[in-house]
């Protein structure tokens, strides 16, 4: 029986990139292997060619009405996995940051080591693309704090790189973070006793598009973003 997996890209003006990166993705199927890559790309109302160039490309293209925000688009795409039946679902970015070539390891490792969630990390080899100085002092930052927090050691946090069965993808689909949700979701992960784990991918510079944190912003993020991480865990124990 063959398995599938939702290939989720939120896209936002990605239209230098997307085609490259749906098209990485349709590589890795093929008629011998019993599983299904299914690229599915959520337009979050850009304003270039990207709506026009997925509605061409062979993957499942959802427009949204409104825009959501990366946290909002890729929860859509959870709950489209979810309810359409897919096994797995993983998240990756629609600048060609995430080579999808590590997609078909993340699941074999996710599913030897039986964890919930498999988070794909520049920071276990230091292999590859490594963002700048002070985005990884940042990320280290991240990586303590949610330790502290919840016990969880990832030194990758805000990776958008990460897969999920389909009991995170349960869990995903009721809450998930919206502006920045990737350090909030190991807090989301943990509170709901999920198995995470990292996996070394070796990443690539973004390939089009403009990074949503400037330099300028980079100290406003952290204290948002740390904010936000004391916030989500504090209403998560609270309901849980």
């Amino acid at each position: 029986m063959q398995q599938k997996i939702a290939v989720i890209i939120p896209a936002y003006n990605e239209e230098s990139a997307i085609a490259a990166v749906i098209a990485s993705v349709n590589a890795l199927n093929s008629s011998a292997s019993a599983t299904r890559y299914i690229p599915i790309v959520i337009n979050d109302c850009s304003k270039d060619r990207t709506a026009e160039i997925i509605d061409k490309a062979d993957c499942i293209p959802i427009h949204l009405a409104v825009n959501l925000g990366i946290g909002g688009a890729v929860q859509t795409g959870f709950i489209f996995a979810l309810e359409n039946g897919f096994d797995y679902a993983i998240q990756i970015d629609g600048d060609g940051q995430h080579p999808p070539e590590f997609i078909p390891k993340m699941l074999e490792e996710l599913k030897t080591k039986n964890l919930d969630v498999i988070i794909g990390s520049r920071f276990l080899t230091n292999e590859g693309f490594q963002s700048t100085f002070a985005r990884r002092m940042g990320i280290n930052y991240f990586h303590h704090l949610n330790n502290w927090l919840v016990g969880v050691s990832v030194k990758d946090s805000t990776s958008g790189m990460r897969m999920l069965n389909r009991k995170a993808l349960l869990v995903v689909s009721e809450y998930y973070p919206d502006e920045y949700p990737e350090p909030e979701a190991i807090v989301l992960y943990a509170v709901n006793k999920l198995n995470i784990g990292e996996f070394a991918v070796q990443m690539n510079e973004r390939q089009g598009g403009v990074s949503s944190i400037g330099t300028s912003g980079s100290v406003y993020y952290m204290f948002k973003v740390t904010l936000a991480i004391f916030f989500t865990y504090l209403r998560l124990k609270k309901t849980n």
